[in-house]
């Protein structure tokens, strides 16, 4: 039974929204800033402290086969485990005969590629990433992968920028991505902790991207002709699609205005994208942060890296390479284009950040501040590297620490989701929708715990915790539903991110 929005208020992150304690009232400034498709062991495996790869053992991180037998070898990673231009590449037959277990891509001794190569993409799925945890095993991430034995692969994190400032502040090592699967539904989920809905699907022309599912609800249906065994080849599937069986939206879809990568309509609204596209997804209605914040008259704002270059369409590949679905808002009626919302809340961050970090010189960011990097700055494998998105974003910290602002200031890095890489921590046990698997997280501040790595649990929506904890906001929806499942299956409610501060 749904508990009242104010008795969820009082059990948000333990403290009730009321009792907002003098410290957080002297945060003037949340900043979040958003990078790609890395999991807490892809980066962070090492990091003093932390419970890392050193704290797994080899049942932990023991791979299993689709038929629940374990790997005597990785199978090898399918195509190879460079993307494609990269030189000299690494093929998928050097990658032959790898140990069941995790290892360096950067390892002098094995591939040595640095995190300056930019790596194959690997699924990062609604429904596969359900089947890779297998009910908090996290035992088949290579089973049901695209890219077989990469999944598996990790950096030696202590030559990052971010892991130097995450050593000044705080890292969180429980920190999970609020929702299964991959960058699009997770910035939905940022933005209102919500999944987005597409009405009678089966009657429009999103019709052949719904999914075809087990009667478990978390597992695709196989196909027919897919390959036993992940050492023959890619898992095949009857119908992976973009919208569950009751018509939510999961996978990537575009938003319903521009910029898009769905192109308007023949002879339509050029503001548009054409809604007879499969994969344009109808204006949202739900409750966003934004909404609740415009409602309080709280000013915020979504920066996105590039976003004027790509609604001038001047989206160039590899540089900056802006990513559509990473702009939720975008997605949403109340931001409409002619909307007065648009216009004051959804902001160009300039090529390479240079007109947020303007904002940021001029201490004139809003007292709620989003910020997306433009691709090739956001880490996402399959087209970035690790390293040009770190070196911006600690160059971003670095104006911010400068900032005039900077005194009453919290800024949350944190990545969209796990990109498919395997983490050895499984995540809680929520709802329907998550959260999946963990993530990195950095809290910088004034006020945040220095030289710390809080082991609260968190997920996506503890960001939101905190932004509705400071700020008096009414309880999100999917916030409260997300309580109420970890507390129906025992544990310990979520954080807002206050553990991590002074």
């Amino acid at each position: 039974m749904r508990i009242s929005l104010c008795l969820a208020a009082a059990v948000l992150g333990g403290t009730a929204l009321s009792q907002t304690p003098h410290s957080l009232k002297r945060i003037h400034n949340v900043v979040v800033i958003y990078a790609e498709n890395r999991s807490f062991d892809v980066l962070y495996s090492s990091f003093p402290g932390a419970n890392g790869l050193n704290e797994a053992n080899a049942t932990e991180y023991r791979q299993l086969d689709r038929n629940g037998q374990a790997f005597q070898e990785l199978p090898p990673i399918w195509n190879g485990l460079t993307a494609a231009g990269v030189t000299p590449p690494v093929t998928q037959a050097q990658t032959a005969h790898l140990p069941n277990q995790p290892f360096a891509i950067d390892d002098p001794n094995g591939f040595h590629m640095p995190m300056s190569v930019v790596t194959r993409d690997l699924w990062h799925r609604f429904y596969e990433n359900q089947m890779q945890i297998d009910g908090g095993k996290n035992d088949k991430f290579v089973a049901w992968a695209d890219s077989g034995a990469l999944t598996m692969g990790h950096y030696d994190g202590s030559k990052l920028q971010m892991w130097n400032i995450a050593k000044q502040y705080t890292l969180a090592d429980n920190f999970f991505m609020g929702a299964f699967g991959g960058s699009y539904m997770n910035h939905i989920w940022l933005v209102c902790a919500c999944v987005g809905q597409y009405p009678h699907a089966d009657q429009n022309p999103a019709k052949p991207t719904i999914a075809v599912v087990e009667a478990d609800g978390v597992s695709l249906k196989v196909a027919a002709n897919s390959p036993q065994s992940a050492v023959d080849g890619i898992p095949k599937f009857v119908a992976d699609g973009n919208l569950t069986p009751d018509f939510y939206s999961v996978n990537t879809m575009q938003p319903p205005y521009q910029p898009s990568a769905n192109k308007p309509a023949p002879g339509g609204d050029p503001e548009l994208a054409d809604p007879a596209n499969s994969t344009t997804l109808p204006p949202q209605t739900q409750k966003t942060i934004g909404d609740l914040l415009s409602a309080k008259r709280i000013s915020w704002a979504w920066y996105g890296g590039a976003w004027q270059a790509a609604l001038s369409g001047n989206n160039a590949v590899p540089v900056p390479n802006f990513q559509y679905h990473h702009q939720p808002f975008n997605y949403f009626a109340s931001m409409a284009p002619g909307t007065q919302e648009r216009a004051k809340h959804l902001k160009d961050g300039g090529l390479a950040g240079a007109e947020f970090i303007k904002a940021i010189d001029a201490g004139a960011l809003e007292q709620v501040v989003f910020y997306k990097p433009q691709g090739n700055l956001n880490e996402h494998a399959g087209y970035a590297d690790v390293q040009a998105g770190d070196a911006h974003i600690a160059d971003v910290i670095s104006h911010l620490q400068k900032s005039p602002q900077w005194r009453h200031m919290v800024i949350i890095v944190t990545y969209d989701e796990n990109g498919g890489f395997w983490d050895h921590v499984a995540p809680p046990k929520g709802d329907r929708w998550g959260p999946g698997t963990r993530i990195p997280a950095i809290i910088i501040s004034p006020f945040a715990k220095k030289g710390y790595v809080d082991h609260t649990a968190y997920d996506t929506t503890s960001i939101l915790r905190l932004i509705t904890r400071r700020f008096h906001l009414p309880v999100l929806p999917g916030i409260q539903e997300r309580d109420e499942a970890i507390r129906a299956n025992g544990l310990p409610p979520l954080g807002d991110l206050s553990g991590a501060l002074q």
